[in-house]
């Protein structure tokens, strides 16, 4: 995989688009592979005894998925040094999210070069996610 180097990027680049597909197995795992053992993320009976419609995805595999996002595009020489994320609506199983990115500033921070991305995620219902991302590219 070739990676991306600041020179190649201009402010209000977008990204290619991720789909994500949220199926069960993905929310169980991804839940249990962070140690987040809240049954609203493994347990529908639960989950929806206490008021939501399903198991839901937890904000460890949000941020994963967010960070997966940006170095897919950025290519192995992308560090990412900070994600500011904020949930919205809750990926449920069997829906699908479609992440979305573009740049924001590119600027020189401590010797850095660093590229700021904005990022939506959105599902069936609205934005399941959106922030900023800061990588830093050679």
């Amino acid at each position: 995989m070739k990676s991306l180097r600041f020179d190649q990027i201009s402010e209000g680049d977008t990204l290619p688009a991720l789909e994500i597909d949220v199926s069960t197995s993905l929310i169980v795992a991804t839940a249990i592979a962070s140690r987040d053992y809240q049954n609203v993320h493994h347990d529908r009976d639960q989950a929806v005894e206490l008021g939501s419609k399903d198991i839901f995805m937890n904000i460890l595999t949000t941020n994963g998925l967010v960070g997966r996002f940006v170095t897919d595009w950025s290519g192995p020489l992308g560090l990412l040094k900070r994600i500011n994320i904020r949930l919205g609506v809750p990926n449920y199983a069997g829906d699908k999210m479609v992440l979305t990115g573009t740049v924001g500033a590119k600027r020189v921070a401590a010797g850095e070069n660093i590229i700021d991305i904005n990022v939506v995620g959105k599902n069936s219902l609205g934005d399941h996610v959106t922030g900023m991302v800061e990588v830093a590219l050679p």
